[in-house]
């Protein structure tokens, strides 16, 4: 697995909005709140779009721009401005081959999945499941120290939830392999196509928003189904933000991640604050992760 070079103060970051248009904030405000930690910032046409009002820009002009940040050798650092809706549109449309040659730091969440997913594994890319450029007016050191310690780490990376957010033992033992996944609307998406995740041997992060708690069930048993849960070694369950019941007796999101891991007996932690949080982690996918259900203890080793 390619592991991008750190960033320093002085680095550049690209910007790029693979997926949908900036609807809240100013890319200026944003621009200016970057470069308020040191970093010189790079803004991606994709940025000033909107196509369809729900993607930023056409499929052509989001794919290129991927591309173009890569090549660009000022660039020391991929982030994208937000998640939506849009990068299952660019999967086949993106030349890998200038990914897989130019390997940098690409960061970002949610719809975001969808590439990283493609970096990890057809680009042998290391890629970061964490924070987007649209909320940099609103980090908080937790969120941004987390950012650094994981794109940074050289030897050995601990995980911990923020203060007074507990993590809870799903299904206790021990586990350990490259971390894979995110978003598991788009992990469910990509099932099927030449894009499909594998998880074998791997240790699976999922997260969620705004999803009644029966669709998870859903998409669960579809990831069950297709037996990504059995390939798996254990699995990270992280933020389910606004996952509710339809109905008042419906049952409670941790008894529903209870029921899937006891299916497929494999470890497994809830509230990992990795997902659409805030204050949330970092965290890197394709790293060898180790995990530790019963002692709820994360940790990445290079």
């Amino acid at each position: 697995m390619n592991i991008p070079k750190p960033l320093k103060v002085g680095d550049t970051i690209g910007l790029i909005a693979p997926s949908g248009p900036l609807r809240k904030g100013n890319i200026e405000q944003i621009k200016s709140a970057i470069e308020s930690y040191g970093y010189n910032v790079k803004i991606g046409e994709s940025c000033y779009l909107q196509h369809k009002g729900y993607l930023a820009g056409d499929d052509e002009t989001r794919a290129k721009d991927v591309e173009k940040m890569f090549l660009d050798n000022s660039i020391d650092a991929i982030m994208c401005l937000r998640g939506g809706y849009g990068t299952s549109r660019i999967l086949d449309k993106i030349d890998y081959k200038v990914v897989h040659q130019n390997p940098k730091v690409f960061i970002g969440f949610s719809d975001i999945t969808g590439l990283h997913i493609v970096f990890n594994q057809i680009c042998n890319l290391s890629t970061y499941h964490g924070i987007m450029a649209y909320t940099a007016p609103k980090w908080d050191d937790f969120t941004y120290a987390s950012f650094i310690n994981a794109i940074n780490f050289d030897q050995e990376l601990t995980i911990h939830n923020p203060t007074k957010e507990k993590i809870y033992t799903i299904f206790e033992g021990k586990a350990e392999g490259k971390l894979t996944g995110g978003n598991l609307s788009l992990i469910t998406s990509t099932l099927g196509t030449k894009y499909e995740i594998n998880t074998k041997n791997k240790i699976l992060f999922i997260e969620e928003i705004g999803e009644y708690i029966y669709r998870i069930d859903r998409m669960l048993m579809h990831l069950y189904h297709a037996g990504k849960l059995n390939d798996c070694s254990g699995i990270i369950y992280g933020d389910f933000n606004d996952c509710r019941k339809f109905n008042e007796d419906d049952n409670e999101i941790i008894d529903l991640l209870k029921e899937m891991s006891e299916k497929v007996n494999k470890p497994a932690i809830y509230n990992l604050q990795a997902g659409h949080c805030m204050p949330m982690l970092t965290l890197p996918l394709g790293a060898n992760c180790y995990m530790d259900a019963t002692n709820r203890s994360v940790k990445f080793m290079r």
